[in-house]
């Protein structure tokens, strides 16, 4: 039976760009997400709709179906003078934020006299992906996860508001 959009899915998982493990959470903490919500990449999403509980698999992402291909030029020379206070090295990630508001996660490419070179591309970018893949657990969204888009297991309580002020401004009730 295949997993259904508004389905709340619970994975383990371990990520490998060839034989090196990029990610994993395998032993651990599942991801939990709402199937059909972009909440995992795509190629990762449709590999799996087939599975069950407790199935295993690998599953095989193309660049395109994962975050994307490379990118040339989403690379951006800044003066060096934006990063003050910031022990620069090639190699490392840094984060910032985007025209949207949202956090954008860069690589420091070049660490020139007066420049600094940094990457957007995901760190991942143009690479082919292997995840290999264990089902935890499937059930049916509640109304509530759908509309919020966060699955109870991933809703944070926040008791300390609620002791605090008693009141229903943040979800006291």
């Amino acid at each position: 039976m295949a997993i259904e959009t508004n389905q709340v899915v619970s994975i383990e998982y371990e990520v490998r760009d060839g034989d090196k493990i990029v990610d994993s959470n395998m032993g651990g903490q599942p991801l939990v997400f709402i199937f059909g919500k972009g909440q995992i990449i795509p190629g990762l999403e449709s590999g799996i709709v087939n599975m069950g509980i407790g199935e295993k698999g690998d599953v095989h992402v193309k660049a395109e179906d994962a975050y994307g291909d490379y990118n040339d030029d989403a690379q951006q020379e800044l003066p060096k003078e934006q990063f003050a206070g910031i022990e620069l090295n090639v190699g490392m990630t840094l984060y910032g934020q985007g025209e949207d508001g949202g956090t954008v996660q860069v690589s420091v490419t070049d660490v020139k006299d007066e420049t600094v070179v940094i990457d957007f591309n995901h760190p991942l970018a143009g690479k082919d992906l292997m995840f290999s893949v264990a089902i935890n657990n499937i059930r049916d969204a509640s109304a509530d996860e759908v509309l919020s888009g966060v699955p109870a297991e991933n809703q944070v309580e926040d008791d300390a508001c609620c002791s605090t002020t008693g009141g229903s401004s943040c979800g006291c009730h």
